[in-house]
């Protein structure tokens, strides 16, 4: 009996934490970091808010937490889409749509706030390794095409991307797909107009 009793509380504690990680996903993607409260996510949850702290000492901690989950999701699902293409500059052109694609999507919203968020180090660790693995794609890819300097092809390029993300979110901006098929030009002919 006391197994079966340790193990129901070990799933509710997991059950707890993925709510509050659920939670903490919304308020970053409607409010960005200042709806980020324990008082929130006690409201989300239906915990009082000192229950809050049982599970997260800090609010970076629960950025970290959504770091450490959801960065590796996110580019598990950038490189479905690049292994997809059949040449250098298909997987180049899919490696920029996916990321646009995905920063529209509610669901992804959060990622896009906390890539904004002042972070502490492991943080900023975790986030750099994840986009490390992805620009090992695009520094793939660019050899493959013959250029000469292959990694700071691939950093640049991904500042154009985050350069369109911060496009996508300024409300007076172009239409969206305006922003996603200029980032794309932009990534496979530099600034000639075609």
């Amino acid at each position: 009996m006391p197994r079966i009793r340790a193990a129901s509380v070990a799933e509710h504690r997991t059950m707890q934490r993925r709510a509050l990680l659920d939670a903490a996903r919304d308020l970053l993607a409607t409010g960005g970091m200042a709806a980020l409260t324990f008082p929130a996510l006690a409201e989300r949850t239906g915990l009082a808010r000192s229950s809050v702290y049982e599970y997260f000492r800090s609010r970076a901690a629960v950025v970290e937490e959504l770091c450490a989950v959801d960065f590796p999701a996110w580019a598990a699902l950038i490189e479905a889409e690049v292994s997809t293409a059949d040449s250098p500059e298909g997987r180049i052109e899919a490696y920029v749509r996916a990321q646009l694609d995905m920063v529209r999507r509610p669901e992804h919203r959060a990622v896009v706030a906390i890539s904004t968020l002042e972070l502490d180090q492991a943080a900023r660790e975790r986030i750099r390794a994840a986009h490390g693995e992805l620009l090992a794609l695009m520094v793939s890819a660019l050899e493959e095409l013959g250029h000469a300097r292959p990694v700071l092809a691939a950093a640049l390029l991904q500042g154009v991307v985050e350069s369109a993300v911060r496009r996508l979110e300024c409300p007076t901006a172009e239409e969206p797909e305006e922003i996603v098929e200029a980032a794309v030009r932009l990534a496979l002919h530099g600034v000639r107009s075609r």
